[in-house]
């Protein structure tokens, strides 16, 4: 399964999804991570850039790109988790701490 999470400096899941820095994108497989790839997506910056239209489609051109199939975040806004139902990419939340860890709890 291929999972997306926002991810801070320091290896922890970013509280802040919609706002994040950086994200992870992670290959789980029996609960193991067999790949993971750190991206910055700048969203803290581009989130306030144009409407929260535009922000949720760039995010969902994201997730589309790269074939995530779930979200682990802590915190999702209620447009954004609207957007991931529409596009049937269910969504953990209120992860925290290790984001290699939230990742591989994944079923």
């Amino acid at each position: 399964m291929i999972v997306c999470v926002p991810v801070t400096d320091d290896g922890q899941v970013d509280p802040r999804w919609g706002r994040a820095h950086r994200v992870a994108v992670a290959r789980v497989a029996d609960h193991q991570i067999a790949a993971w790839q750190e991206i910055e997506v700048d969203w803290d910056r581009l989130h306030d850039e144009g409407s929260p239209a535009q922000h949720h489609a760039r995010v969902a051109r994201f997730l589309l790109e790269h074939h995530v199939e779930r979200v682990i975040a802590h915190h999702v806004g209620d447009g954004m988790v609207r957007m991931l139902g529409t596009m049937k990419i269910p969504l953990d939340l209120e992860a925290a701490g290790d984001a290699r860890e939230a990742a591989a709890r994944v079923d």
